[in-house]
Formats: structure tokens, C-alpha cells, sequence
């Protein structure tokens, strides 16, 4: 009853938010024209990166665990994963998992460093670059500066599988220049407080973006019977109030295990991978892929993104989702 309570409460909130065989012959020619398709279907195959933007209505919901615990996922099962860090406090991506960065993309940007030299691995095999300071400065930048910016992230993801943002919820944010058609996961707690700010945040993004589809994870609960409780509310109440479309992604139960291996910066997945929230995260990976392979029309392209940030740039815009 709480929980429907603060969802219906946050509805009066009023925050806005060439042909090879005739030229060459025999077993060469199909050796060779087998390595062209080869070569093809992996060009293709990069040309569709997923790029899921991952944010939460305030810091502390879990959001970051769930970039650096999906990430780590994505990597063991083969894919090549990049972690985009727009985060500026200090339990950010990098931070969490004990890397303490030394640089950052804003000296890439400024010719200070190269991009190697401020990717970070780890994650199970994922890279992690942190981008949060380059996105502040942005409407400051001068147009070689952002012309290296927009370089420098499309090369670092380029070659990826996976882009994974953990996202920021406010300035000059790649969340913030997602249109409505692209994928966007929300992460939110049962807590009253993290029911009601979440709300707020669906409301401001269908407002300001017109964004009418979201996913959704529910963090932080005892079991999938109180998350679907959860979103099921939520879900009413969106649809009636605000036209939008909820899609349940899945949930994380509260786990000791995940608390001590946040404790450890490490993924849970790496620490316990046989722990209730490591079974979650695997879950909510597959859901996420099994949706990218049914709408891969629908897929994000980065490129696009970067360059509605970047106008948003010029134009002085900044669109704030808190």
C-alpha cells in the first residue's frame, strides 16, 4: 500500500522532465571469397552496437551496479564491452571497481593524452573510459575540441559489441540527447522515496524527450513477486497519467553477497557468480539481448547521439533531468 501510495503521490509532482570465380578459379577463389563474407558479416555485426544508457533518478539506487555487474556478463559470454562513466561522484564505474583513474577523456580532447592512455580495462574484459568532466566542459569546448570528443568516443566504440552508458542525469548527457525511440533502462528501488523521484524522472523524460517507452529494473527487493508489484503500479499509473509504456526488465533481490562484493569493487557476478543477485543480473543480460535481436531496427546508433549532443552543444541547450 505504501508503494502504490508513493507512486500515485508523485503523479502532483510538477517537475518537467566484385565477381571473384571469373577472375580466379578453384578452391582459391572460394577460400577467398568465403573470407570477404566472413569479413562482411562481421563488419555488419559491428555496425549494430547495442547501446543501452542506464540511469537512475539519484545516485544510490543502483544504477552503477548494474553498468559495472552487466558489463562484466557481457564480457564473460564473449562480447567486447565498453563502459562510457558519466558520473562525476566519487562511486562512479571507475571508482567502484577500484580503477582510480589518472586521466580522462577531457585530455584527450584537450591533446593532452591519447585515447589509450585513459581507457581502463577491466570488468571481466570490459573497457572503461571515463567521459564525465569532457561532457561537463562541452559547451565550452571550441569546434576542433568537440570534433576530437565526438572522435575519440565513436573510435573507442567503434569495434564494441556492448556500449554500456551509466549516465548522468543532468547537463550535457548522452541520457539527455537519447530521442524517444531509443533504448533507455531505468533503474529504481521499492523504496517510497526512490518510487516517487523515479516517477519524476519518467515524467520530466516524456515531457522534455518525448520518450513514451521505458525499461525498467526494480533493485533492492526481497523477491520478484514484491518487483512486480512494484512496476505493475507503476506501469498503471504511467500509462494512464503520462501515455508511457513500461517494459519489466527484471529485478535485483536484496543480497548480502552483492553488498560485499561492491565492498571488494568487485562485480557480484565475478565474486559470487552463484549468489540470488548474480542470477538476477544474468537474467536481466538476456532480456536485454533478447529485445536487441527482436528490434534491431530499433537499435541506437552512438553516432547519432553524439551528434544531437553536440548541437545541443552549440545552442547552448541543457536539457536537466533532475
Amino acid at each position: 500500500m505504501l508503494k502504490h501510495s508513493a507512486v500515485n503521490q508523485a503523479i502532483m509532482l510538477d517537475s518537467p522532465f566484385s565477381d571473384v570465380d571469373s577472375i580466379m578459379g578453384g578452391a582459391f577463389a572460394s577460400s577467398f571469397a568465403s573470407d570477404q563474407a566472413a569479413g562482411l558479416r562481421k563488419l555488419l555485426a559491428r555496425s549494430t552496437t547495442q547501446v543501452i544508457t542506464v540511469v537512475g533518478a539519484r545516485d544510490g539506487l543502483g544504477a552503477t551496479s548494474i553498468v559495472t555487474n552487466l558489463a562484466a556478463v557481457f564480457a564473460h559470454s564473449g562480447k567486447d564491452v565498453l563502459v562510457l562513466d558519466e558520473n562525476v561522484s566519487h562511486d562512479n564505474v571507475a571508482n567502484t571497481m577500484g580503477m582510480r583513474p589518472r586521466y580522462d577523456l577531457l585530455h584527450v580532447v584537450r591533446g593532452d593524452k591519447t585515447l589509450n592512455d585513459v581507457l581502463l580495462q577491466g570488468l571481466g574484459g570490459a573497457s572503461v573510459l571515463p567521459v564525465a568532466r569532457a561532457m561537463q566542459a562541452l559547451p565550452k569546448l571550441d569546434h576542433m575540441e568537440r570534433e576530437r570528443l565526438m572522435e575519440s568516443l565513436l573510435s573507442a566504440a567503434g569495434d564494441k559489441d556492448v556500449v554500456l552508458v551509466d549516465a548522468a542525469r543532468d547537463g550535457h548527457s548522452l541520457c539527455a540527447s537519447l530521442s524517444g525511440d531509443e533504448p533507455l533502462l531505468l533503474v529504481l528501488n521499492a523504496t517510497a522515496s526512490g518510487i516517487t523521484e523515479s516517477y519524476a524522472l519518467l515524467k520530466q523524460m516524456a515531457t522534455l524527450n518525448g520518450r513514451q517507452a521505458f525499461d525498467i529494473v526494480i533493485n533492492k527487493v526481497k523477491d520478484e513477486r514484491e518487483a512486480i508489484a512494484v512496476f505493475d503500479n507503476m506501469a498503471q499509473v504511467a500509462r494512464r497519467h503520462l501515455q508511457v509504456q513500461l517494459e519489466y526488465m527484471g529485478f535485483i533481490p536484496l543480497d548480502e553477497q552483492l553488498k560485499r562484493a561492491t565492498q571488494a569493487c568487485r562485480p557480484v557476478v565475478d565474486a559470487y557468480p552463484s549468489s540470488a543477485a548474480s542470477f538476477a543480473v544474468r537474467e536481466i543480460a538476456q532480456g536485454l539481448l533478447r529485445v536487441s535481436q527482436i528490434n534491431q531496427h530499433a537499435q541506437d546508433k552512438l553516432s547519432g547521439v553524439m551528434h544531437r549532443l553536440m548541437h545541443q552543444a552549440r545552442s547552448g541547450a541543457v536539457v536537466a533531468l533532475t
